[in-house]
């Protein structure tokens, strides 16, 4: 691993017993001595501490000092409302493609006189790379590379960030906020990739130890890795990009139409303007080819990634694949999520998928697994 990135939070996780792995470029914490299993569960009945600081983290500031300047040049790249995104709130949003493909997932933050972009990891580089060479002569683009990124999700959360920014317990999920600390400017948003109620806090390098330090030392703060991440995103019903979304997947396939608002669909006050708005505008009024959808094996083995999906036991071409999958530890049983054809994508649905060889069923449900924790 010795050409991989480390985060400003590399020395603290090897202090705390992590087994490292590479992931996106960077050596980061798969799990602690608690282990996969007790971490996901931990997060979900008290508060885990995750270090993010390997996603991008970019600031969009228009020459005029007007945010909603640096929020239409934006909409040029996303089918979302941002326009319409009110200061002191973020949205998720989606860099489509000319085939109206998606590029990566991010969330946007109105920050009153410019905009908060966090992007994927594996992504961090091509997305900035896109916003220069599509916007730079509209807006200022600065990628944040003197800040770490932290999640702290579950129940306990709120009283743990509280303790230190007591402001923080006002805030409504996607609510962002600036605040001052003992550990300096923090940027906050109430939000996060686990379904529990959580924050994503953003902090200066030199005090990002010092700041993870004071919130595990929070009653029921603990630090967890990328595989309880994962599991615990997926009983959300999350997509994890490069997974679950590509370059090949549109909005609307990967169910992610909640995300368009209806000044961007045909007919809205600013239609369409996004790459691959043609596509995904049809798809919208005509239905895709296929449909993203969770599913419940049967049993107690997971149907992970690739495996391939059917309408019967015997005979028939596929008719979809799995894109994720794993054990729930929070509901005790199989998850998965994966796309097939429309035709069998309602909800409680029978299929099979074939794994090593052999067919076993399978029925299509709603996402999420668990139900979220947000506050509203």
């Amino acid at each position: 691993m010795s050409d991989l990135k480390r985060t400003i939070l590399f020395d603290l996780h090897l202090e705390l017993g992590a087994k490292m792995v590479p992931f996106a470029g960077y050596e980061m914490p798969v799990q602690y001595p608690m282990g996969v299993m007790q971490e996901h569960l931990h997060t979900r009945t008290r508060a885990g501490l995750f270090d993010v600081s390997h996603m991008g983290q970019i600031l969009l500031r228009a020459p005029s000092g007007k945010v909603a300047d640096a929020a239409a040049a934006l909409e040029t790249l996303v089918p979302v409302d941002l326009l319409g995104l009110a200061e002191g709130r973020q949205r998720y949003a989606l860099f489509t493609n000319d085939a109206g493909g998606i590029d990566d997932d991010l969330m946007v933050a109105n920050r009153g006189d410019h905009l908060f972009v966090v992007v994927n990891a594996a992504c961090k580089d091509a997305d900035e790379a896109h916003l220069r060479a599509r916007l730079s002569d509209r807006v200022g683009i600065t990628a944040v590379t003197d800040r770490a990124l932290l999640a702290l999700q579950g129940p306990l959360a709120e009283a743990a960030l509280a303790a230190l920014v007591p402001a923080a317990a006002a805030m409504k999920f996607m609510d962002v906020l600036v605040a001052d600390s003992s550990c300096g400017e923090l940027w906050i948003s109430r939000s996060g990739y686990s379904g529990e109620d959580g924050y994503e806090i953003s902090v200066a390098n030199d005090r990002a130890v010092e700041f993870a330090r004071l919130l595990l030392a929070q009653p029921g703060v603990a630090p967890i890795g990328l595989g309880a991440r994962d599991s615990l995103r997926l009983e959300a019903g999350l997509c994890l990009y490069g997974s679950d979304l590509d370059t090949t997947t549109t909005p609307v396939e990967a169910a992610l139409t909640w995300a368009i608002q209806k000044a961007r669909r045909t007919g809205g006050a600013r239609e369409g303007g996004f790459p691959g708005a043609k596509r995904i505008l049809a798809e919208l009024a005509s239905g895709p080819s296929r449909l993203r959808v969770g599913l419940r094996p049967d049993g107690r083995a997971p149907m992970r990634a690739g495996t391939e999906l059917f309408a019967a036991e015997t005979g028939g071409a596929p008719i979809g694949s799995v894109t994720s999958g794993a054990f729930g530890p929070s509901i005790e049983g199989p998850m998965s999520m994966g796309y097939v054809a429309p035709a069998h994508a309602a909800s409680g649905t029978a299929i099979w998928g074939e794994v090593r060889g052999k067919r076993l069923p399978a029925t299509i449900c709603d996402m999420p697994f668990r139900p979220t924790t947000y506050k509203r």
